[in-house]
């Protein structure tokens, strides 16, 4: 990169640039490197899992599924691109930069610039999407401190451009997987076995598309197993619901086709493979909360899924063939240690701080209502403050542990708060009211000014989780519903409908929770129907790198979307009763959308992404 003092002259200065390359040979092909594929490290989860004899059950089912499916290398595709101005003063380095993870962003710059933490600030208060791209550090951050170091300490701001993010940042990886289910006559799964294959840089991680078969369905034998093969593509890392998003596009539609098979409504074969505890571990382990049935009993009710045709292709509307299809939805619930640091003003205003970030997640409104609710003022007289480092360390935002732990955090400083104006009063805090901006006990008030007094009380405070993952299996669940229609004569699908409903503890704000999810179930459709990286194999690199090729849906391409929450309140996950949701809204939503289509079809693909191509080779093939 260039630096200069005009963004026009930078961009003439980069094109005077010119780069010789040695090439070498690669590997571009997932396909063809699976043979070679190794048992990765252990990292987020570990790669294999097991319980019981799975060849075995498997071999003596009565019912058996076996299928493989691919999906592509997807990107972020988030609004604002990765983004970094960079200041040194008096050999401190400022970032004011666009990242997910504060703290663990810091760290990684003191340990690339060897500085101490005293020595670095991230400022991240407003983050355009992230979706995953944005929890390490990246070139942008990087190159601007590098710029600004070189002219003394002056700002540098480097945004980098769309075109160079896919092939310069993170992108999530394409994968192979083989789903194997045996099951009775009625449904019910005895055995069941989900492998996938993916590939990454050296040093990289594979795409855990199991995840989730190894927690939502029952089976007394199972196994999943994950293998990573060495591919000379850009970094495969974190994308919105890493593992699950994928995984889901083959295991709900192996159950659509477990289903059809047994002949048993594909509503009714999941409520009769539902179970209360880790299947893998066995009853000792339950989940701390579990509304799967009541998700797709509701669902199923509000969508009107009696009125489905269970026969393929057998309603039509002139041109179009109609469809239904159902998926299930299954997320992790992961918390992480998060602090937070209250003052109290001499006027009774609140002010929180915590580095938590706002990746249009609303966590400055979720974060000032518990503030409001925890010490009994308005939430207008709450100021939140965000993603600064200088800030108490909270869990920040990803894997949608954000919400929940982020707010357990401000619950546990607002506890603390209380403690101290209660002490501060007179009271004893266990019999103090918070109400209305004053403190009442045993028949007296003092208003929260007065018990901040003239230079304001500022208490911090952490919530800690603790064994509380290895006491219970913690999930969030839900039920995607899609009506589709197909073009009979030119493949073309229109999402006619979307609807889901979800159970993901206490809903700490409707309307935020309900955009979240609605762009998980809008994401969804775009991995089932177009969103594809292409890889150029000449020269290893995704060619479709800009928003003109790289499709994604848009407001025209789904008609209508309803999300249901089912009521639920989970008082093991946090002291919040709540639960992860950001997520939740792309897992399965895809397999819904290619289990509508054949419902309206009769056509069967198992390579994403549902292409017109792929739709008419099907319908020339039925023909």
């Amino acid at each position: 990169f260039v630096i200069a003092e005009t963004f026009e002259q930078a961009r003439a200065a980069a094109h005077l640039v010119r780069v010789d390359y040695d090439r070498g040979k690669g590997r571009f092909d997932l396909a063809a490197a699976k043979d070679i594929a190794v048992k990765p490290p252990g990292g987020f989860a570990p790669p294999d899992s097991k319980a019981g004899d799975f060849a075995a059950g498997y071999d003596k089912a009565p019912v058996k599924i076996d299928r493989t499916f691919t999906t592509p290398d997807h990107s972020h595709a988030m609004m604002e691109p990765m983004a970094t101005t960079a200041t040194w003063t008096d050999d401190r380095l400022t970032l004011w930069t666009s990242n997910q993870m504060i703290a663990w962003s810091k760290g990684e710059v003191c340990k690339t610039f060897g500085l101490k933490p005293e020595q670095v600030r991230l400022d991240s208060p407003y983050v355009g999407g992230g979706f995953g791209a944005k929890l390490f550090l990246r070139a942008d951050a990087v190159g601007a401190a590098l710029g600004s170091k070189a002219i003394g300490g002056r700002a540098v701001k480097i945004a980098i451009p769309r075109p160079m993010i896919p092939n310069n940042t993170t992108h999530r990886p394409a994968t192979i997987q083989r789903v194997r289910i045996g099951a009775g006559k009625d449904g019910v799964i005895a055995a069941i076995g989900h492998e996938s294959w993916s590939g990454d840089l050296p040093g990289g991680g594979p795409e855990i598309a199991a995840l989730q078969t190894r927690q939502l369905y029952r089976g007394a034998d199972r196994m999943t197993a994950h293998r990573l093969a060495e591919l000379d593509l850009p970094e495969g890392n974190a994308m919105r619901a890493p593992g699950e998003a994928v995984g889901l596009l083959a295991l709900e539609v192996a159950m659509d086709e477990l289903a059809e098979v047994t002949g048993v409504d594909p509503i009714e074969l999941r409520i009769r493979n539902d179970v209360q505890y880790d299947p893998e571990k066995g009853p000792g382990t339950p989940f701390s909360s579990r509304k799967f049935v009541e998700c797709l009993r509701q669902g199923a009710d509000a969508f009107g899924w009696s009125r489905r045709n269970p026969k393929p292709g057998a309603v039509r509307n002139g041109r179009w063939l109609i469809g239904m299809g159902v998926a299930s939805a299954f997320r992790g619930n992961l918390a992480g240690d998060s602090g937070a640091r209250v003052s109290v003003d001499a006027k009774g205003k609140v002010t929180v701080e915590t580095d938590m970030t706002d990746i249009g997640t609303g966590s400055y409104t979720i974060i000032a209502q518990t503030a409001a609710e925890m010490l009994g003022v308005p939430l207008k007289d709450v100021t939140v403050k965000l993603g600064d480092s200088d800030f108490p360390t909270s869990a920040g935002s990803g894997g949608q542990w954000g919400a929940n732990s982020s707010t357990a955090g401000v619950y546990a400083a607002c506890v603390a708060t209380r403690d101290k104006l209660s002490q501060n009063a007179g009271f004893n805090s266990k019999d103090a009211v918070f109400e209305g901006g004053k403190i009442t006990a045993g028949g007296k008030s003092v208003s929260l000014a007065n018990a901040a007094g003239k230079s304001g009380t500022t208490v911090e405070g952490k919530i800690e989780f603790g064994d509380l993952a290895k006491k219970y299996a913690q999930a969030t669940f839900g039920a995607h519903f899609c009506e589709v229609g197909v073009d009979a004569l030119t493949g073309e699908v229109r999402i006619r409908r979307q609807s889901g409903a979800f159970a993901a503890g206490r809903i700490l704000n409707p309307k935020s929770a309900r955009n979240q999810v609605i762009g998980g179930m809008t994401m969804g459709a775009g991995a089932a129907l177009m969103e594809e990286l292409v890889v150029d194999p000449r020269f290893g690199y995704f060619v479709n790198h800009d928003m003109a090729e790289y499709a994604v849906p848009v407001h025209a391409d789904i008609q209508e979307q309803e999300v249901i929450f089912v009521e639920e309140l989970d008082d093991k996950s946090s002291p919040m009763k709540a639960k992860g949701v950001g997520e939740l809204g792309i897992c399965g939503a895809g397999a819904a959308v290619a289990n509508a289509i054949y419902n309206a079809t009769g056509i069967r693909i198992r390579d994403y992404p549902l292409t017109i191509d792929k739709i008419i080779a099907g319908m020339n093939k039925n023909a």
